[in-house]
């Protein structure tokens, strides 16, 4: 895959000027040649860092140890740069930092694709980015970021110290997290700074930074990407991606009883699911999204294929459904579920990202995310039914109304568990099941997370384009769309 851009107004440097800092401001596209492998393993990685960086930006104050430890930890593990030298050539510093650098680069610009098509998308895109840059810029020394400055043709006058003790009390009081101790031994500056391109905005005011994409943010480059059916799937597939555990592949298939469920339900299950078995056990019936979603999630816990079509034959059957009609017309689309129909695929169970952004409920539905897809009263008085403390519902309100979806369902988690911190960043509905057993002695051993890509699969694309490596991201959002055809809507 190329990245073309537009060259005008851009000035087109040598690989070695463009990487010569650790930080970018992402004016200039990426122009090289790269493989869709490496097109999809960036992006994934990033999209990695960027979940960190939310979930981290919410759970700790910005800045402070624990949240600045954590973040560090996450860019050194992903390989991203973080406080390298500022100045280097390729001979300098090693290809090692310089594979750095070059990833972050592509990477930004391969999700600014991927998350500019829709307000929301471009928001949350927006957020992640400014709270990583901004804890990146203030990572480095004072020399580093005066040099990133001056790289990037960003004018400014530092105020002297006689200055800064002159406007202590102004300095302090505008400031936030400042005192009189620590103004001598900060950086400001005068005035605002404004450098525009047609990509982004950058803002610098005293010791505050803050990067605003243009409101088209890339969106201008879409009509070309559209054009090109190999990245279109994965562009569109990323801003739903999942990039953790893959629950399709269970050790303790045949482990779960059908008398189980009913009491791992209330202990166990996340919200989503417990709302899906109380409206089935309710009314004898799911329709078509309630029964994708709850049917992988068991199947993901591990009920067999046998227990699979017992569970749901016996409660439809008490409903409106007789036993021949739910062998007609469902028994098929389970046994599909589990790859034992059409395609023979092994289907995953939904992530969270699945969850809160595909196909929303209706009037009759009780599939979706309650977090994401509640009247806040409504959820209001769901958690209350459930004995949640009154601070922690507010907590959960709070986090629902910053769209915070995950983490409201990781407070949950931690709520009625009695925990204070759950230990995860919670990204699937099999995850938090998973991670509830092992707190309370029910699964001895949970199967260290799958780096991406973990499937290795031939591409026979018209073009005779050959992929020998594809992340799960994709060929999971596949499945599902495949899956969807196989279920009655009723």
């Amino acid at each position: 895959m190329q990245f073309s851009g537009r060259r005008r107004k851009l000035a087109v440097h040598s690989q070695n000027d463009l990487y010569s800092h650790c930080l970018q401001l992402y004016v200039q596209p990426p122009l090289e040649n790269i493989s869709l492998s490496e097109f999809e393993t960036f992006a994934v990685e990033r999209l990695k860092l960027l979940k960190t960086v939310e979930n981290l930006g919410v759970s700790y104050v910005k800045t402070t140890e624990q949240y600045t430890k954590k973040l560090h930890a996450e860019i050194s593990n992903l390989n991203f740069p973080h406080k390298a030298e500022a100045s280097f050539t390729k001979s300098q510093v090693g290809p090692s930092e310089y594979e750095k650098r070059r990833k972050d680069h592509i990477s930004h610009f391969i999700l600014r694709l991927a998350y500019c098509q829709t307000e929301d998308l471009r928001r949350w895109f927006i957020q992640q980015e400014m709270d990583l840059f901004r804890h990146r810029f203030n990572d480095l020394s004072s020399k580093y970021k005066t040099e990133f400055l001056h790289k990037n043709n960003l004018k400014y006058d530092t105020l002297s110290a006689d200055e800064k003790m002159t406007l202590k009390d102004q300095l302090i009081n505008s400031t936030f997290g400042f005192s009189g101790i620590t103004i001598v031994e900060q950086d400001f500056y005068k005035k605002f700074i404004f450098n525009y391109s047609c990509l982004c905005i950058m803002i610098y005011l005293f010791n505050g930074l803050m990067i605003m994409p243009h409101q088209s943010l890339t969106a201008r480059s879409l009509p070309a990407v559209q054009s090109d059916e190999r990245l279109q799937p994965l562009l569109n597939h990323l801003s739903h991606a999942y990039v953790g555990q893959d629950y399709s592949i269970q050790k303790n298939i045949g482990k779960i009883s059908l008398e189980q469920i009913d009491p791992l339900s209330a202990k166990s299950f996340p919200l989503c699911m417990r709302q899906l078995h109380k409206s089935l056990r309710e009314n004898h019936h799911l329709r078509h999204g309630g029964r994708m979603q709850y049917g992988l999630f068991l199947k993901g816990i591990g009920l067999t294929l046998e227990q699979a079509l017992q569970f749901w034959r016996s409660e439809f059957i008490r409903g409106k459904v007789d036993a021949d009609k739910f062998d007609k017309a469902y028994a098929y689309s389970i046994r599909h579920m589990f790859g034992k129909e059409g395609k023979r695929t092994d289907y995953t169970p939904y992530s969270c990202m699945k969850v809160i952004l595909s196909n929303p409920p209706s009037q009759g539905d009780y599939h979706g995310c309650p977090f994401r897809h509640s009247d806040p009263e409504l959820l209001k008085q769901k958690l209350q039914s459930y004995k949640l403390s009154p601070s922690g519902i507010v907590q959960i309100l709070e986090l629902v109304k910053g769209m915070h979806y995950q983490l409201a369902c990781q407070k949950y988690f931690e709520l009625t568990h009695n925990i204070e911190d759950a230990g995860f960043s919670l990204n699937h509905p099999n995850q938090y099941f998973m991670e509830s057993q092992r707190l309370l002695g029910g699964v001895k051993e949970i199967k260290k997370e799958v780096e991406v890509p973990q499937k290795v699969q031939e591409n026979s694309a018209t073009n005779g384009t050959s992929v020998s490596r594809q992340p799960n991201t994709t060929q999971a959002m596949e499945e599902m769309g495949d899956l969807d055809s196989y279920f009655a809507d009723e």
